[in-house]
């Protein structure tokens, strides 16, 4: 199993539309692809100096050719809500986690 894990700092200004828009279009969005099983979005308890609020989505696939498809066919567009919404009001970074083990 994989993690597609979006770590996203917002700005304070647009944190309630932009908590709002996540929750009931970009991550149903995202599911609505076909690639992913699950997401978890999980605030950050650590205080970043630049201030905002952050948040880590974590999007559950099964292997690392589906996320590879879904960087091919969804992702450009998907990235492109956000930016054209919130554009100058977050900053954000992507990782990959490949699970190893569960207990």
């Amino acid at each position: 199993m994989y993690i597609y894990n979006v770590t996203i700092n917002i700005d304070d200004s647009v944190h309630q539309e932009w908590l709002q828009w996540m929750k009931q279009t970009h991550i149903p969005e995202v599911l609505a692809t076909g690639k992913f099983f699950n997401a978890k979005m999980c605030k950050v308890l650590v205080e970043e100096d630049m201030g905002g609020t952050t948040y880590s989505v974590q999007y559950s696939t099964a292997d690392k050719q589906t996320l590879d498809q879904y960087y091919a066919e969804d992702a450009a567009r998907l990235r492109q809500e956000i930016t054209s919404l919130f554009a100058g009001k977050f900053v954000a970074f992507r990782t990959e986690l490949q699970v190893i083990s569960e207990h």
